[in-house]
């Protein structure tokens, strides 16, 4: 595939480091870090990984420069002292050896950090909070911000001796540099503000310092956020006006984009296109002539492809790609492309994870973020017949870990279509990427000839017992919820009426106008669903409600999509109503009580009932009793356990490897 692709397994060489091809991990904290800022063995094993997996050169998320002060989360790597350069040298040395580059981006979060965590105030440029609700930070004296400059030098040159091939300075996505460099978030009235030049001036003096710690050989990546995409912010026009400060120095821009306020298109919304940010290096590159890498959601090779062949970046970044699959650049080497994992740009296993709620990052398409596809390596050693009751996301990754160790594996489907509620909601067009995960499990599938799947069909307790399983996966997923509310029943679904659950909308997806300005459209329930018929129905140009019983509508989505989906309804003028019970379902309006106890009545055009989802599990218990008396494991997995989001439902998939070890089959 080097043929088709040839411009992708270009080599590249910046001064003393040569790139075997175009492909660059992008840095993405991971919270594996040790508690004390020392890179784990965990954290080198998944940048390994990924080195296997072929990636020309591994960005190291981003290291502190000057703790406590500088840090940005709870197990994040330092680079402050000397005392990290042995496990960053481990680092180095795994992935060298397998013909990748390796830089560390270094970094202060300024106004990003939290008090609760560094145990002082943040600092930034003025004393104006990196993001709506954030802590209020104090403005660094300037002998401070001197201090500082030393520290990212003394960084770089610690970068070196551990053995990293380049180093790239962090000054976008609401960091301290950026903090300066945005009008947004400085105010200062000193060298440091005001102009584009006095609020460059912090980063071009870090560059600089970089430079001469490190030397002339040494190369430099700089991270910006090209366009801020908030109000008052800088535009794509203003970073090229202020980079003609500091750009002398660097050896390449890694060309991005937003703050914390614009978070969807810093860590990309599902629903932008394959490299849409591609314009923006474009620009950068044409202005000064560096060498320039972007990204935003290339899952695509044929994309990543055509912006090198154009001449549009020189470097392809991808990030939350390479964790849904470490393997996406041999794939696309060795022309094994359908096998591509892909990312659907969820933001739960990731961004979720680690901003949202302080986990280590996982992903919902790659239940073994850490060690790859090695449980392969494992096969059973006596024969095991495993009969999957449910061809959804969950049941499909069950079968296909199940049949790739050796056992005899039954998949039955009772729809004529696999791929459970993911292919369904994937049909609304902002939520089409969904889609890759369920067709990357069909086609992985398609490929084990000793998995046999049965569409169309009912699973009964005699079909079950005729494939003599020794393990039984109960993946039936879930159902609409649709509790005893007077009128719910009798008008949701109707042909001809205006009152529709999630799938019936779905269903008749195409028929909606494109123009619906005039027409009301209320939703009922704030969760992820309902937010999705928001999101199809706002921009079309009706007058959207939606109502949520809590007090809090969005409650657990990730923040990616909490601050994509909150800009969109703004924009849209959509009315929210949380702390809002709904009462009544009638023919064209809901009776709904409102947080001061009165009764509302809010007629529609176009009512929804997204209430959420229910388990569905209609076989289970007679499963279990038919199987009582036998040496037959039964498990209960994703959606059919209690409805919640992908993401379970594969990882307990997966766990049926343990199953295995445990009645001694592998």
């Amino acid at each position: 595939m080097k043929s088709k692709y040839k411009h992708i397994f270009e080599p590249l060489t910046i001064k003393h480091m040569t790139l075997k091809n175009r492909v660059v991990m992008t840095p993405m904290g991971t919270n594996y870090g040790e508690q004390n800022g020392e890179m784990s063995f965990l954290h080198i094993n998944y940048y390994e990984q990924r080195a296997k997996g072929g990636t020309g050169l591994l960005i190291v998320e981003n290291a502190s420069v000057d703790s406590p002060q500088g840090s940005n989360g709870t197990t994040q790597l330092r680079i402050d002292q000397d005392n990290y350069i042995p496990r960053l040298y481990k680092l180095c040395e795994s992935v060298h050896k397998h013909g990748s580059c390796i830089a560390i981006q270094i970094n202060h979060a300024g106004a990003s950090a939290q008090s609760a965590r560094i145990n002082m105030q943040p600092v930034s440029a003025s004393n104006i909070p990196s993001k709506a609700g954030g802590e209020i930070p104090r403005p660094l004296e300037k002998e401070e911000i001197y201090h500082i400059v030393k520290k990212y030098g003394e960084a770089a040159k610690r970068a070196q001796i551990a053995g990293f091939d380049a180093v790239e300075i962090h000054a976008g996505h609401s960091y301290l540099l950026s903090q300066f460099l945005s009008p947004l978030t400085n105010d200062r009235t000193d060298e440091f503000g005001g102009s584009p030049e006095n609020r460059a001036r912090f980063t071009k003096l870090v560059v600089e310092e970089v430079r001469k710690q490190v030397g002339p050989f040494f190369p430099i990546f700089v991270r910006i956020s090209a366009d801020e995409f908030l109000e008052g912010g800088n535009t794509l026009d203003d970073c090229l006006d202020y980079l003609q400060y500091f750009q002398e120095e660097v050896d390449v821009f890694d060309v991005s984009a937003g703050l914390n306020g614009s978070i969807q298109y810093q860590i990309d919304a599902n629903y932008l296109p394959d490299g849409w940010r591609s314009y923006m290096a474009k620009a950068v590159k044409e202005r000064y002539g560096k060498i320039c890498m972007t990204m935003g959601n290339i899952r695509n090779p044929q994309v990543a492809e055509d912006i090198l062949a154009k001449g549009d970046a020189d470097l392809i970044g991808i990030g939350r790609g390479l964790i849904a699959d470490p393997e996406w650049v041999n794939k696309v080497e060795f022309g094994d492309e359908c096998d591509i994992r892909k990312c659907i740009s969820c933001n739960i296993g990731c961004a979720g994870h680690r901003i949202g709620i302080n986990r280590p990052i996982r992903c919902t398409v790659n239940p073994s973020v850490n060690t790859g596809e090695d449980y392969k390596k494992q096969k059973i050693k006596k024969p095991c017949n495993v009969v999957v009751i449910g061809g959804g996301t969950a049941g499909l990754e069950a079968a296909c870990t199940a049949a790739e160790v050796g056992c005899t594996t039954f998949l039955i489907e009772k729809k004529p279509v696999l791929g459970g509620l993911a292919a369904i909601i994937s049909q609304i067009p902002d939520k089409k990427r969904l889609s890759d995960f369920p067709n990357y499990l069909i086609h992985r599938a398609s490929k084990l000839k000793n998995l046999f799947i049965f569409k169309n069909t009912e699973a009964t307790i005699e079909m079950i017992k005729s494939m003599n399983p020794n393990i039984i996966v109960n993946a039936t997923g879930s159902n609409p919820l649709l509790p005893p509310i007077k009128g719910l029943h009798e008008n949701i679904d109707k042909y001809g009426g205006k009152v529709s659950s999630i799938t019936n909308m779905i269903e008749h997806i195409t028929e909606y106008p494109e123009n619906l300005k005039g027409k009301k459209v209320v939703v009922i329930g704030g969760g992820a669903v309902g937010l999705d018929v928001v999101e199809f129905f706002a921009p079309r140009g009706a007058e959207v409600s939606i109502v949520e019983m809590m007090p809090v509508i969005g409650n657990g989505i990730d923040p990616v999509s909490k601050v994509g989906t909150f800009s969109l309804m703004e924009k849209h003028g959509v009315k929210q109503c949380p702390n809002t019970a709904l009462l009544e379902v009638k023919a064209d309006s809901f009776l709904v009580k409102t947080p001061e106890g009165k009764e509302e009545e809010m007629p529609f055009d176009y009512g929804f009932v997204c209430l959420g989802m229910r388990a569905n599990a209609p076989i289970l218990d007679q499963v279990r009793e038919a199987f009582e008396d036998q040496n037959v494991e039964i498990m209960n997995i994703g959606d059919s356990v209690r409805a919640r989001r992908i993401i379970e439902g594969t990882e307990e998939a997966r766990n049926i490897l343990n199953v295995l070890a445990k009645h001694d089959y592998l």
